[in-house]
């Protein structure tokens, strides 16, 4: 810099504040504010197609609802019922949709004309749990009369009957292992699993409290089951329960184990791989979000509403909630996170062994007219400083002609707490920042009360402005009274110094009384 050249000001960087946020939270702030759907009661059940489109199915009150999920609007109904309706879901080729009810049957329809393709009669109670099976000619069903049944579809026979629980069997999940192992879950605690080649039970745990749902893991090594405020995982193959999660203060009604969902995190290829995450909703209002490493809580939302169900896309991109006051809560990923090694428009991001030659620079382009304009100079090379008009801003013009006064104003102006701080620091090297705040009308004192109204409790700024202010008092404290909006600035401003200081001495007694309770906690 050549000798009396104005040096720019150098805009003070302060501190990060405390990470709020972690990159789970961030993740699911990319879903679109909710697009929200009263029902005419309590949302018991959601369930996603399989396939695409990955329409949703909502069942509430006497029918079942499918909303596509790209517009998120109601496309069809399926109101074929007695009576309610509980558990609809879709086959996993989403040309089928069976639902239970109180009518005591399952009912099982096709998807595109609506029609009633199967009733299948024999429960003695509500049917409150319906699944195909992965072979997609079986359907199983869980009532109110302890017992699980499949169903053939194609000619509505039942074909296997699993009897043991001795109260309403609420929760049935297949195993991603194969279509002859199920689980249920029952209202007498117990969770059991079931070879359905011989109809017997091969494990059973004991969860402590009515079991509302079940999910599997997508190892099929282990089992989670959600009832009263908790959620147990369990080691199917020791028979042992790992984990008891107690993070909900009512009892929790959904649970769901999602495969490569939540922030990309670094793997094999880089940004594009995520860990299965487990979620669960209560009827205390709040959807939790575990990583499944250490199953901690990464991640939570609260509904207006106690959560009875929800469901989660296949291609993560889309989440449903719904409530007992039969609110269903749709959102949608603004835009879609890629999976493993593809990228968004499915194009593979790793390269075959095959160097992508670089494109042949054409003639008459932008690029070919800028040429070399990046080029690093070498080692030998004389480097010619350019000679460029300093760009300056309002506050560093004000600054370079010692208008103290003017550019405390122009930085005012910025609305830029970090600009504002460094000025004044500026000015209180200079020793001008009693000049800069001297000389003022009211209309003009106001700009610099407000940022201090604003920010003298900001801890980042408060060293600095709890003298500002002194040095204003010392300034403007003979002519206090003379202008109603100056003193009611300064009213505000003692307000919230006074509520500071309270909040601090009232940290301070907490404080101290910790203080013992921790030290003889550690000894």
């Amino acid at each position: 810099m050549q000798p009396g050249t104005y040096k720019k000001l150098e805009i003070k960087r302060f501190p990060a504040r405390a990470q709020r946020e972690t990159a789970e939270g961030k993740y699911w702030r990319a879903f679109k504010a909710p697009v929200v759907e009263q029902q005419n009661g309590p949302v018991t059940n959601i369930d996603f197609m399989q396939t695409a489109p990955f329409h949703v199915a909502a069942t509430s009150s006497t029918r079942v609802l499918m909303y596509d999920t790209n517009t998120l609007k109601m496309k069809k109904q399926f109101t074929r019922f007695k009576d309610i309706a509980y558990a609809g879901c879709f086959r996993c080729d989403g040309k089928l949709l069976a639902a239970g009810g109180e009518s005591q049957m399952v009912q099982v329809f096709d998807v595109e004309h609506k029609t009633v393709l199967r009733q299948l009669k024999g429960h003695t109670g509500a049917v409150r749990a319906v699944q195909f099976s992965s072979n997609k000619v079986s359907v199983a069903s869980g009532s109110d009369d302890a017992t699980m049944r499949l169903w053939d579809v194609a000619t509505g026979s039942e074909t296997a009957r699993l009897e043991g629980h001795a109260d309403y069997v609420r929760a049935i999940a297949g195993s991603p292992a194969g279509e002859e192992i199920w689980a249920t879950g029952g209202y007498d605690h117990s969770c059991r699993v079931w070879d359905v080649r011989s109809s017997q039970c091969v494990m059973q745990f004991d969860h402590g409290a009515p079991i509302e749902d079940l999910a599997w893991f997508p190892s099929a090594g282990l089992l989670a089951t959600a009832g009263g405020p908790m959620v147990c995982v369990w080691d199917v193959l020791s028979g042992r329960r790992l984990h008891r999660l107690t993070n909900h203060q009512k009892t929790v009604m959904c649970v769901r184990v999602v495969a490569d969902i939540g922030p990309p995190t670094q793997g094999e290829y880089q940004g594009q791989t995520a860990a299965t995450r487990m979620f669960t909703g209560s009827l205390d209002g709040h959807l939790k979000v575990y990583d499944c490493d250490k199953f901690k809580v990464t991640h939570v939302s609260k509904y207006p509403g106690p959560i009875t169900s929800m469901g989660i896309a296949p291609d993560c991109s889309t989440l449903a909630v719904g409530t007992a006051n039969g609110m269903l809560s749709i959102r949608k990923r603004a835009k879609p996170r890629a999976k493993l090694g593809i990228d968004a428009d499915g194009k593979s991001l790793v390269t075959r062994g095959r160097r992508n030659k670089e494109p042949r620079m054409q003639t008459g382009t932008y690029k070919y007219f800028m040429r070399g304009q990046s080029t690093k100079a070498g080692v030998g090379d004389f480097k010619v400083a350019a000679q460029r008009k300093a760009n300056l801003a309002q506050f560093d013009r004000k600054l370079r002609s010692f208008r103290l006064g003017e550019a405390l104003d122009a930085a005012l102006s910025t609305h830029m707490p970090e600009v504002i701080v460094s000025v004044v620091e500026e000015l209180i090297q200079r020793g001008g920042l009693q000049s800069a705040i001297s000389g003022r009308h009211a209309e003009s004192l106001v700009p610099i009360l407000d940022f201090l109204i604003k920010y003298v409790t900001e801890p980042r700024y408060s060293q600095l402005l709890v003298g500002v202010t002194e040095c204003m008092l010392d300034v403007y404290g003979s002519v206090i009274g003379q202008s109603q909006k100056v003193d009611k600035k300064l009213q505000i401003l003692q307000e919230r110094i006074l509520v500071e200081a309270r909040l601090h001495r009232e940290l301070l007694m907490l404080q101290g009384s910790l203080e013992p309770i921790l030290t003889a906690a550690m000894d």
